[in-house]
């Protein structure tokens, strides 16, 4: 490690030409691919699977997707507007984008209009799926139906029109503004990198590192997407996570580099000794958080691997940018010699504060941990109520056309309208069809949860036929789901015995419930993978066994508060305005996933960089409660730091519209602050003051077995001969040093 440290500084200026050849070179193939992300993705092996499969080959006029444009009036009724209305319907029919014919925008006055006719909406069929439409082809169909002449003249008639369906959704996605938060989150991290580091040199190359690490991994993202499926969210995802990442990799190698400064070694030596002591550290914790992140594969669903190697991608970047990138920029003059060296000419003298900290802890280790552990079960209790089920557009922006005509089908037809299920009927040869289907009519019309079922629509083929089901609850109700599974298990078996017909429910709804039963059922082989992968590196690098399993439970309680805090706020509702959230609901069912594999490689970043220092004193001095007591505080300030610029990251996340990442900035932001100021110290430091020496043993024929693997790098001579007192009576006699 030392080695590349010191070419990259050396060969600074080839160093620093690589990685913008590299970014330029990326960037225009990006360009060049025109990629595109999308929220597609296969379920094998469920109903609603089948269902889309079997529509996909069976009804293949029906490929593409529908939007719906709803009419809504408070004075009279629709019907009093008729001509108005048709005039917008006509208007709307003209786009390109359709399909042709008719059937291109159904006629609201047949069958859909509400019973006090206030109400009523157009189906419209578009030629193609949302995401491989043109959003200015989607725009144009909105505009027909809000802002042509006849839309003017029927709005001035009292009518409201609204549009509704996944194309208008996709089309609200891109209209949004430029991702402010990131800025913001920029920013703030610049400031505690300035406070930190002492001077603009310092705090500016952890920033160019992981912007441009950021920027490669964006492009690679796009190009990918012009290959296969790549969800929406996986370059916003790939953002945040290497964005916080990046300039903590960065704050600690620059404050090794400041603290071998302090020694007064040259420049030159220093990075080379920050690069072999804090760059493997780096090299560590991205180790764990990639494992967490493509353990996420193991889920077996297509929307959630890109996203997983997505983020994996920009976290080596921003691992390769802070090992190679941040010596080279040092290596400029310019930046270099300007970083501001350590405060102390002894890089081992404690601060007074986290002095005084560490030696609180290490009288109280009993009361400290218990406190600890409280507020963390505390925080996470909400998580033993937490629903998970997919977001639809009522829990979108009251300004949104989608939320509005989600808002008023809700009210003209009833909660369930904006989330029908989808039954498709595969007919046996020779059977009487419409007597069999009759029979399913029937049935689904009698069964509790439904409101309405619409007529059989047979294919050409007359061997397959879908019926509409709307039950009387929201999507995101838990009495939708029991209504489902009804359907699927109690309603629908006797018949399909009976009649010899197949049938298949599926549809948005039936496909969110479906997502999130295959993530709880693959979740413990994802889990155990990846907490059993993570705890085999800290075993190999630290030695210990406690070590491991104090790591594995104590990430495992960060998570629970990360999850137990986004239940309280979304899922409850306590304090959501206050970040813009304008209606609860339901988590999403693919969030805890990620969550977790984010936030387990994350807290094993802190894990890493703070017993690391304590297993280094170790290895010079064999006094545990010394290592632990030296180590905390002499990292503290290092790890404060780090947790208060991914924070700012992370939670200037929630600032945009976006729930999603809402979700995931506040989660993120609070099991930051959880497991830096709670869990790495309180409850660490107190678990291994209370274990002393034991918290280093292994069996001798195990550390015999493991490959030797050094974190901390060679010693050098005055640190092999460090020698501290042996009694903790003398340590805790001993003044704090001053700053």
């Amino acid at each position: 490690m030392r080695a590349i440290g010191l070419w990259c500084y050396d060969k600074h200026r080839w160093v620093i030409g690589a990685w913008l050849i590299v970014a330029v070179a990326i960037a225009m193939a990006a360009g060049a691919a025109g990629g595109k992300t999308t929220n597609d993705f296969t379920l094998p092996g469920t109903e609603s699977q089948r269902t889309y499969d079997l529509l996909q080959s069976k009804f293949p006029a029906a490929s593409g997707d529908e939007s719906r444009i709803v009419f809504h009036t408070e004075s009279g009724t629709l019907e009093d507007k008729r001509a108005d209305v048709e005039k917008v319907i006509a208007e709307v029919r003209k786009q390109p984008s359709l399909v042709e014919g008719p059937s291109a925008v159904s006629d609201p006055f047949e069958g859909t209009i509400s019973k006090d006719g206030k109400t009523a909406f157009a189906t419209i069929t578009h030629s193609k799926a949302a995401n491989d439409l043109k959003v200015e082809d989607i725009e144009k169909v909105i505009a027909a139906g809000q802002t042509s002449a006849a839309a003017k003249a029927a709005k001035s008639a009292g009518v409201q029109i609204e549009f509704g369906g996944n194309p208008v959704q996709f089309v609200e996605q891109n209209d949004q503004a430029a991702p402010i938060y990131e800025l913001v989150g920029v920013a703030v991290a610049a400031v505690v990198l300035y406070v930190v580091l002492g001077s603009f040199s310092a705090m500016i190359m952890p920033l160019i590192a992981a912007l441009l690490s950021i920027f490669i991994g964006s492009s690679i993202i796009s190009i990918v997407s012009s290959i296969t499926s790549v969800a929406d969210f996986a370059t916003q995802l790939a953002t945040l996570i290497s964005l916080g990442v990046g300039i903590d990799y960065g704050l600690l190698v620059l404050s090794r580099f400041r603290n071998e400064r302090a020694k007064d070694h040259d420049i030159r030596t220093s990075v080379g000794s920050a690069v072999d002591t804090a760059g493997r550290s780096v090299l560590f914790a991205a180790i764990t958080v990639v494992i967490a992140l493509c353990g996420m594969i193991l889920l077996g669903v297509s929307l959630l691997n890109w996203p997983a190697l997505g983020a994996a991608i920009g976290v080596t970047l921003t691992m390769l940018a802070t090992l190679t990138l941040v010596p080279a920029l040092i290596g400029c003059k310019p930046l270099g010699r300007r970083v501001k060296v350590g405060d102390s000419v002894n890089p081992d003298e404690e601060s007074h504060f986290w002095a005084r900290y560490s030696r609180f802890a290490q009288r109280h280790p009993w009361k400290l941990g218990i406190a600890g552990l409280l507020i963390l079960l505390v925080v996470a209790s909400p998580v033993l109520n937490t629903r998970l089920a997919s977001t639809d557009a009522g829990n979108g922006t009251p300004d949104k056309t989608s939320r509005k005509a989600y808002d008023l089908l809700t009210a003209g037809f009833g909660p369930g309208f904006n989330g029908p299920f989808l039954a498709a009927v595969e007919l046996p040869p020779g059977g009487d069809s419409q007597a069999d289907l009759a029979k399913f009519k029937s049935a689904y019309e009698q069964a509790p949860g439904v409101a309405s079922v619409t007529d059989p629509v047979l294919n050409k083929a007359g061997d397959t036929a879908t019926l509409s089901i709307t039950p009387d609850s929201k999507p995101q109700d838990e009495a939708t789901k029991d209504t489902l599974d009804r359907l699927r298990n109690e309603v629908a078996p006797p018949i399909e015995q009976e009649t010899g017909a197949k049938v298949s429910i599926g549809g948005f709804t039936a496909s969110s419930v479906d997502f999130a039963k295959v993530l709880s059922e693959k979740l413990p082989l994802f889990v155990a993978v990846v907490v059993g992968l993570s705890l085999l590196l800290l075993l190999v690098v630290f030695r210990s066994i406690a070590i491991p399993i104090k790591a594995g439970i104590l990430n495992l309680l960060s998570i629970g508060t990360a999850l137990g805090v986004i239940t309280f706020v979304f899922q409850e509702g306590h304090f959501a305005s206050l970040i813009g959230v304008h209606s609860t609901g339901p988590i999403e069912p693919f969030l805890p996933v990620i969550m977790f594999a984010i936030v387990f490689g994350l807290s094993m970043d802190y894990e890493v960089f703070l017993v690391t220092r304590m297993h280094e004193e170790w290895e010079h001095t064999k006094n545990s409660a010394y290592a632990v007591r030296h180590g905390m505080a002499l990292t503290g300030k290092v790890v404060t730091a780090a947790a208060l610029v991914m924070m700012s990251v992370f939670g200037a996340f929630m600032i945009g519209d976006d729930p999603i990442l809402k979700l995931f900035g506040l989660g993120f932001a609070a099991a930051i602050f959880f497991d830096a100021f709670v869990i790495r110290l309180m409850v660490v430091p107190s678990v291994m003051f209370l274990l002393d020496k034991h918290t280093w043993w292994i069996p001798s024929w195990l550390d015999k077995a493991l490959p030797v693997v050094s974190i901390e790098g060679p010693d050098e001579p005055e640190e092999r001969a460090k020698v501290v007192p042996a009694e903790s009576d003398e340590l805790e006699k001993a003044e704090p040093a001053q700053p």
